[in-house]
């Protein structure tokens, strides 16, 4: 008997009439059928159009698919359990495919043959593997793409190489899984449940002959390569299954050598000082400022501005923030410039663009340029006489925010440590929104009760993964990230109108604002699409138009007081009116946007594809088109090149570098350690180490207090969030009380290390260490002159 998947490649199929043949699935027994050369056919009249085209890859395939011979039903339940166990391979295998088919149709050529590609490639292979082995090999395929979905929901992007890194690491996974509720079960439930019925009498396939493989898989690439140039208007998530993408990404960020880009200026507008709008006030009244930053909350979540910028509003809003905010100047075409919180505080903090890119963020680099840390809005504000204070909600160690607050000018730098109020449930990154905003407000009134003007930032951490909210809070909303800003949404509008209560707003400049955006199905671009909601004593426009973005803000507010920016600085004043457009660009979601002068949008993703079109802002959705190859590449050589220079403003000439991370600050442990990004003690992460280098750390320690059973210390290295275990270091002893002791090694690159992280993580009950020193020597070139 020669199963359905014989006749799909037998070369007869190729006439419409045939295609009743095309699933013939055989059953012995079942439903009153005995003869075992019966068979129940299942005719598909939406595939007669296809039917003549199946004969080329009929003649390839054919010898080989003749060989393919399923386990014969000798049974009733043996046919059911062939049938049952053949169809969920399919089904695991093209989910993928089939879950993009039913959201876009056929709208997405290059996903869907990705998709496609991936998932048939995997059936071959886990056709001719053995029952144990196709275990091995559909469980992590499965894994993959409930996280590739989840981050998708997330963040709006695919997993990319570093993020693969992540499953090495089962602290991470332990903290990311907290809690963990899907964003869809009937994905999740459909693909695990098709994985275990999959799993039943095995389907042997003998292997296809490895020219004809060649030739197929070379058939397939050809193909994709042909229609990409069709659809490079499509963007990342469009194009690419997420294998296929995180397969991309790694040989274009780790295994293809990359080349160093041109040294070009970037366009001027990007990087100018422009207060020639015209003033929408003469004179701020305020006397304070408050800066409120939404960890990853987007534009698009509050409806006045969504619709302002003509997009229905996302199933996800923030209706009592926006009632409290009736009166507030809003600003809808506001861009955030990267991802990860430190940089989107540098940017907003500091006037200038954070990194297009990965590497080692500003925000450590201006240890060696101290005076671009003074141009920064804390340290302007703490000259003028200001008293300046950052308080967030999350350990201040993790990126160095206790290391880089106080350089950029902050008087006062506090974390999770300085509130009292308990979390009403576990939250592994600090205090849930509800507890910080409670502790805020008495944070206020202490400032309020000095005679000193002053400025307070604020940074929510409730809104990031894997999200600040109960289990029984989460049942009643579509996912827990949308619970958690339902939440935020929550503790926010009483905060506010407790500061319009108690008269704050009378002399406080407040402005709402978010690091980074967490994205949305809205499009990739949502990505880019930041917040600020401005309140003043004054009367403001409620609606400023213009484009605005994060590096604004520093300049912004300087001009509210009437101070006089720095020349380093960059960007426009949200409180004047410009009638030319501006220049902006972001790196988010595997994509530069490049907004001109001119209104002409430029998108170039990671793989090298740009498209380009007529735009009135960087955020939105247009119709671009894509390029000509040669324009293609000079466009994808340009953006790449000004970007790198805009990257460099803060970089130290080659040479030596030596970077700072301690220097005497207190440290409390916890009794057990739960988590290496919560609970690190130290703020050296994401630093760049170039080819040839030479890096010395230098760390010295004393324990304050420490319990009857002592201090244990561990240093731990990570490369892309990945573990680094041949680095050798000395072991921290046990530490008792007034005891000291310093750790110094040297290691050597050579090949350049990207993202690179020092874990200084410990545990003592009611114990306090005293970081002395934590110091990172970086020798370039040291290794190729010696």
């Amino acid at each position: 008997m020669i199963g359905a998947a014989h006749d799909l490649w037998n070369p007869q199929c190729t006439s419409s009439s045939n295609l009743n043949r095309l699933l013939p699935i055989p059953f012995n027994g079942i439903n009153g059928i005995s003869a075992a050369r019966d068979s129940v056919v299942v005719d598909f009249p939406l595939f007669h159009p296809i039917a003549d085209g199946c004969s080329g890859l009929a003649k390839v395939f054919s010898p080989a698919m003749n060989r393919f011979s399923p386990l014969r039903p000798s049974g009733r339940l043996h046919a059911k359990m062939w049938f049952i166990s053949f169809f969920s391979l399919l089904t695991v295998c093209f989910m993928p495919l089939l879950w993009r088919m039913v959201h876009s149709g056929v709208s997405q050529p290059l996903g869907l043959l990705s998709d496609g590609t991936l998932g048939l490639l995997l059936l071959l292979f886990l056709t001719h593997i053995s029952r144990w082995l196709r275990i091995v090999a559909i469980l992590p395929w499965a894994i993959f793409q409930l996280v590739a979905f989840e981050l998708m929901a997330a963040m709006q992007r695919l997993p990319n190489w570093s993020d693969l890194q992540y499953l090495k690491d089962l602290k991470f996974l332990d903290n990311s899984m907290a809690g963990f509720s899907p964003t869809s079960p009937l994905l999740t439930g459909l693909l695990l449940t098709t994985v275990l019925l999959s799993l039943l009498p095995p389907i042997k396939l003998h292997p296809l002959p490895p020219i004809r493989t060649l030739t197929f898989v070379v058939m397939l690439a050809t193909g994709y390569g042909m229609l990409s140039s069709h659809s490079a208007h499509q963007g990342v998530l469009e194009r690419y299954s997420p294998l296929h993408w995180l397969i991309t990404d790694a040989l274009i960020h780790r295994f293809i050598p990359a080349t160093s880009p041109q040294t070009i200026p970037p366009p001027t507008g990007l990087t100018a000082l422009d207060l020639n709008g015209r003033p929408l006030l003469t004179a701020g009244k305020a006397k304070n400022v408050l800066v409120v930053v939404l960890e990853g909350i987007p534009g698009l979540y509050y409806p006045e501005i969504a619709r302002t910028m003509g997009v229905t509003s996302d199933k996800q809003e923030m209706p009592l923030f926006a009632a409290s905010t009736d009166d507030a100047m809003l600003v809808p075409d506001f861009a955030v410039h990267s991802h990860q919180t430190i940089r989107g505080l540098y940017a907003m903090l500091c006037g200038d663009y954070s990194k297009l890119s990965w590497s080692t963020p500003k925000a450590f680099e201006l240890q060696h340029n101290q005076s671009r840390a003074q141009d920064c809005l804390p340290a302007q504000l703490a000259a003028q006489g200001w008293s300046t204070h950052f308080l967030q909600g999350a350990n201040l160690g993790f990126m160095g925010k206790d290391r880089v607050m106080p350089m950029i000018g902050f008087q006062e730098v506090h974390g999770n440590e300085w509130f009292t109020e308990p979390n009403p449930f576990p939250f592994e990154w600090g205090t849930v929104d509800s507890v910080f905003f409670h502790g805020a407000w008495q944070y206020i009134v202490g400032l309020q009760a000095q005679q000193q003007p002053w400025m307070l930032t604020l940074l929510t951490v409730g809104t990031h993964q894997p999200y600040a909210v109960s289990d029984e809070v989460a049942d009643h909303y579509p996912s827990k990230k949308a619970a958690a800003v339902a939440q935020l949404d929550q503790a926010l509008a009483p905060f506010i109108a407790q500061l319009r209560r108690e008269g704050v707003l009378e002399d406080t400049l407040v402005i709402i604002t978010s690091d980074e955006s967490h994205g949305a199905n809205l499009g990739r671009w949502v990505s880019s699409w930041g917040l600020a909601v401005i309140l003043a004593p004054e009367h403001l426009p409620r609606i400023k138009h213009g484009g605005h973005g994060l590096v604004d803000m520093t300049a912004s507010v300087l001009d509210y007081f009437g101070l006089q920016p720095p020349s380093t600085l960059s960007g426009r004043s949200v409180f004047r009116d410009y009638d030319a457009p501006r220049e902006m660009i972001s790196y988010t979601a595997s994509e530069k946007r490049y907004h001109t002068s001119e209104n002409v949008l430029y998108v170039c993703s990671d793989d090298g594809l740009c498209r380009m079109g007529k735009a009135s802002s960087i955020l939105g959705s247009y119709a671009l088109q894509p390029l000509p190859r040669k324009e293609n590449a000079r466009r994808h050589d340009y953006l790449t090149s000004f970007s790198s220079t805009l990257d460099k403003s803060l970089s130290a000439p080659q040479g030596n570098r030596r970077l700072k991370f301690a220097s005497g600050e207190l440290r409390p442990l916890p009794e057990t350690m739960t988590s290496e990004w919560a609970d690190n003690l130290i703020g050296a992460q994401y630093l760049d180490f170039p080819k040839n280098s030479q890096v010395h750390v230098s760390i010295k320690v004393k324990a304050i207090d420490a319990s009857r059973n002592g201090i244990a210390l561990k240093l731990l290295f990570k490369q892309s969030d990945t573990p680094v275990n041949e680095i050798a270091s000395p072991q921290f002893p046990i530490l008792y009380t007034g005891e000291e002791h310093r750790v110094e090694f040297t290691f050597d690159n050579p090949h350049p290390r990207q993202s690179f992280s020092f874990h200084l993580v410990g545990e003592g009950k009611d114990s306090i260490i005293q970081l002395d020193e934590f110091d990172v020597a970086v020798d370039e070139e040291t290794i190729e002159n010696t």
